[in-house]
């Protein structure tokens, strides 16, 4: 059980740790997770921007759980479908 309670908190942190960054010419940073279709993010600071990139993450993955997507398995950690079943959460 305690695996499926740090499903989320898992998750992100492998696909972060995919993260890659680059310095633009405008002296911006750009990150991506390119296991993560269209996940990325841009700001001034490389700090600004990972904190960018983990929104963009977050947001991501809220969306695909709303809309009942597939997620990539990264570093063997997958998020799976959570439904409510009687008063508890019922992992799917």
């Amino acid at each position: 059980m305690t695996r499926d309670k740090n499903m989320l908190t898992n998750y992100i942190a492998s696909a972060m740790k995919k993260a890659k960054y680059e310095l633009l010419e405008d002296g911006s940073f750009y990150g991506e997770i390119t296991e993560c279709p269209g996940v990325w993010g841009n700001a001034a600071t490389l700090e600004l921007c990972r904190e960018d990139l983990q929104d963009a993450l977050e947001g991501w993955i809220i969306l695909g759980l709303r809309l009942g997507h597939r997620f990539p398995v990264i570093d063997g950690n997958v998020i799976r479908k959570i439904t409510q079943f009687g008063g508890r959460n019922r992992v799917s």
